[in-house]
């Protein structure tokens, strides 16, 4: 297993790796920049109005992109398991 061989395989795992966080880390950004806007206006200092609007926002979003995370990491993962023979000899 050469050098290039673990570059590859890490630089994939690492852009798999943002393509599933994206969706939900960039949803929970937007939810708290939107909330943290409006307890600012109103001067409502509560940390559970934040906290639940978040959490509803990042189920929805995995019900939403669940499948397409799930196939994405399916065939990563496969990909992987059919390049070993290449990759090791």
């Amino acid at each position: 297993m050469d050098a290039e061989a673990v570059i590859t395989v890490g630089r994939e795992a690492l852009e798999v790796t943002v393509l599933l966080a994206g969706p939900i880390l960039g949803a929970a950004l937007i939810i708290g920049l939107l909330i943290g806007m409006i307890q600012a206006a109103t001067q409502i200092n509560e940390m559970t109005l934040s906290f639940v609007p978040k959490l509803a926002v990042v189920v929805v979003v995995l019900l939403l992109v669940g499948p397409w995370m799930l196939n994405l990491i399916m065939e990563f993962t496969i990909r992987l398991m059919e390049n070993i023979p290449h990759i090791i000899g």
